[in-house]
Formats: structure tokens, sequence, C-alpha cells
């Protein structure tokens, strides 16, 4: 299998890059091939622009998943986005490595998805959800946070998690036609001993030696929709 770690954290020796090390450490021991983009080591742009086209469909208006039909088609997109595309369109499994920022993801990875799940490849037209331009990869999600365990959930103070990463999981990953699995979390990490680091560590490592046996969040299919995206019956996730 060939995965792809996308990771975004500014500091090299935080938690989140143990995280990145160990999901490095566990996949290659088990012959799986390895790529990582490390968001802040790379310089990453994360806005996107007229500048990430070489050509462009309409130089006096900019719509911006219209040029990057065009430009993906002829080649022409910036070349970092295209490098980035590369690695994406090679991997069996995409894992986006990150700590939460404001109920969201840190700005450089939001802009990581905005220039590289380029339109007329990862999505267009009916092409979501099951039928998405990246239907058959795998995705997961490793977040880390400071809010413990217990704030999250239906009638916890900060709501339930999944429907804090609604965006990002349904929104983005299942859209573009990626399975997500269930993300892996680790709770309150600044404020944790290291051993209790160590302990989410190795169950992170556990969870990615049985990675191809986890079943992905069920999500809608096309086949539940008629042509104009009416259910044909009414539909329980």
């Amino acid at each position: 299998m060939n995965v792809l770690i996308v990771h975004a954290h500014p500091e090299p020796k935080s938690f989140t890059a143990a995280l990145r090390d160990q999901a490095v450490e566990t996949l290659q021991a088990q012959g799986h091939q390895v790529r990582v983009s490390d968001l802040y080591a790379m310089n990453w742009n994360p806005v996107a622009s007229a500048e990430d086209f070489c050509v462009r469909e309409n130089p006096e208006y900019l719509v911006y998943a219209l040029e990057q039909r065009r430009n993906s088609k002829e080649q022409t997109l910036a070349a970092d986005i295209q490098q980035e595309l590369d690695k994406l369109l090679w991997a069996d499994l995409l894992i986006l490595n990150f700590p939460i920022y404001w109920f969201s993801t840190p700005a450089i990875l939001k802009g990581w998805i905005d220039r590289v799940l380029v339109s007329g490849i990862c999505y267009g037209g009916k092409r979501f959800y099951d039928q998405g331009g990246l239907s058959g990869k795998k995705a997961l999600v490793t977040v880390t946070l400071g809010g413990r365990e217990h704030m999250f959930g239906e009638e916890a103070i900060h709501g339930p998690l999944e429907d804090m990463l609604r965006p990002l999981l349904r929104g983005t990953l299942a859209y573009v036609g990626l399975e997500v699995l269930p993300p892996f979390v680790g709770w309150h990490v600044p404020y944790i001993s290291a051993e209790d680091r160590q302990a989410f560590l190795l169950s992170y490592r556990q969870r990615l030696e049985n990675i191809e046996a986890h079943e992905p969040i069920q999500y809608p299919r096309l086949s539940q929709f008629d042509d104009r995206l009416y259910p044909l019956q009414p539909i329980t996730l």
C-alpha cells in the first residue's frame, strides 16, 4: 500500500510530529511505501490565487475551480500543486496529521486542501461521494487537541467531535470519494504525562497495524438518489 502523510504542525518536537514518526515507522515496518509532506518544513503556500495557473481560461475573471480543470488537463498547474497532486494520486491511503485549531484544521492544511484537491480530477459535476475522483482510496484523520475526552459528546460542553470534524470528514474527504476511516484522537496532549503520551503512541501503532481491517464511516452513495439528487427513499446515516 502507498501512504501519503500530510503533516501540519509548526514544532518539529511536538507530539503531533511524534505521531507522524510513529506512523512512518509502523507502516514501513509492514512493508508499505510512505511519503510525507511536512507543510511547515516545505514552507507550503496555503493561498489559492491566479498564480496557481500557468495558463488561463479567462484572464479577466478568476473562477478558481474552472481554471483548475483546464490547467490539470493541460498539466499547467503550478509546480508545487502538481507535485502534491502526484503524491495524492499515487497514494492508496491519505493520512492528515494535525492539531485542531479553533474547531478546524491549521490554515496551512486548509490551503493544501484548497489547492491540491483539484476540480476535474478529485471532483466535478456529479463526481462526488462514492463516485468522486479519489474513490478506491482511504483517508485517516489523526488529530491532537488540548481538550479532555469528556468535553466532547452529545451532552458535553463542546458537542461531538464528529460534528467539529464534519466539514473535513464529510464535506472534503468523503466528498472527493475517499473512504473515511474513524479518526484517531490524542486528547489533552499539551498537559498529560510522558507515560500517557507513550500510551497514545502505542494505541496509534496498534491502530495502524490493523488499518486495513477498519470499516469506514458510512456516507451517502449516489445510487441512493435520483438524477436531480432527491433521495429515492429515506436515508439514515
